[in-house]
C-alpha cells in the first residue's frame, strides 16, 4: 500500500525492470505440462495481505522462482505475483499501446532516442523516492495443500517492510531495502559456510531456517498465515502443492 506524495506515477522500482517483469510473458509452472507463457496480468486475483495493507489484485509477472521452485520442490503448480493494482496496470497497459516500452531507438527531429529511455529519465528516480513514500510493502509465499497428516492446509509466510522503519534505521526506501537484503543474505549464509553451493544453485533450494533466522540480525520479522483451506481437496494428483 505504498504511496509516493506529489507524484500521479512513480515506480518505486527502475522502470526499466518494471516493464520487463510484468510487460514480459510470465511462466507458470504445472505438473504433467512443465512450463509455459500466458499473457502478462493473467490470473488477476485479488489477495488480502497482512498487517494494515489489505487487499490488492495481483497478477502473474515474470520471475526466476516460477522457473527454480519446480526444480527441487514437487509441485502441482507454481506461480509469481505482483500486487500490482488496478489503477498501476493500467498505466503499464498505457505505456505498452503508446510504444513506450521499446527499446529500438526512434528519430525525434534529428535526434536518436529509445523511448524506454525517454520515459525513465521522464519519471523520477527510485532511490530519491524514500521521503516521499508512506505504508508498507510485503512479500511473502502463498503455499496450499495437503499436510502430513493428510489434511488441506494454506499457509502464507511473509514479510512485510515499513517504509518509515526502513527510512528511520538504514535510510533506504522499503521496496529497495526489500530487494537487496534477500541477496545479501544469502551472501552472507554461504561465506559462513552455512550453505554450500556447488555450481549454480537458486537460494530457494537451501534450507531456509538459517536465512530466516537471519532476518532478525537486521531488525526485520517473518510470519506465518493461516489461509482458507476449504477448497482444497482431499486427494491431490500425486499428493502435491502449490
Amino acid at each position: 500500500n505504498l504511496v509516493v506524495q506529489g507524484y500521479d506515477f512513480a515506480p518505486s522500482f527502475s522502470i526499466w525492470t518494471t516493464i520487463e517483469e510484468c510487460l514480459n510473458p510470465p511462466i507458470i509452472w504445472e505438473d504433467g505440462i512443465g512450463w509455459y507463457a500466458t499473457e502478462p496480468f493473467s490470473e488477476p486475483e485479488t489477495f488480502d495481505f497482512p498487517e494494515g495493507i489489505g487487499p490488492v489484485e495481483c497478477v502473474n509477472v515474470e520471475h526466476e522462482e516460477v522457473v527454480l521452485i519446480p526444480r527441487q520442490i514437487d509441485a502441482r503448480k507454481v506461480t509469481f505475483k505482483y500486487g500490482l493494482g488496478a489503477e498501476f496496470i493500467d498505466v503499464l497497459r498505457t505505456i505498452h499501446k503508446l510504444g513506450m516500452d521499446r527499446t529500438d531507438r526512434v528519430d525525434v527531429k534529428g535526434v536518436s532516442v529509445s523511448p524506454r529511455d525517454l520515459l525513465a529519465a521522464s519519471l523520477p528516480d527510485p532511490a530519491t523516492l524514500g521521503t516521499r513514500m508512506t505504508g508498507k510493502t510485503c512479500a511473502g509465499a502463498l503455499v496450499r495443500g495437503l499436510d502430513k497428516e493428510g489434511q488441506p492446509r494454506a499457509v502464507y509466510i511473509y514479510n512485510v517492510v515499513d517504509n518509515e522503519w526502513s527510512m528511520r534505521e538504514w535510510g533506504d526506501q522499503a521496496v529497495v531495502w526489500q530487494t537487496a537484503f534477500n541477496p545479501m543474505i544469502a551472501l552472507e549464509l554461504i561465506c559462513e559456510g552455512v550453505w554450500k553451493p556447488e555450481g549454480v544453485m537458486g537460494a530457494e533450494w537451501f534450507e531456509s531456517k538459517p536465512y530466516l533466522d537471519k532476518l532478525a540480525d537486521y531488525g526485520t520479522t517473518w510470519h506465518i498465515r493461516e489461509e482458507d483451506a476449504s477448497d482444497i481437496p482431499l486427494v491431490w494428483p500425486s499428493g502435491k502443492t502449490e
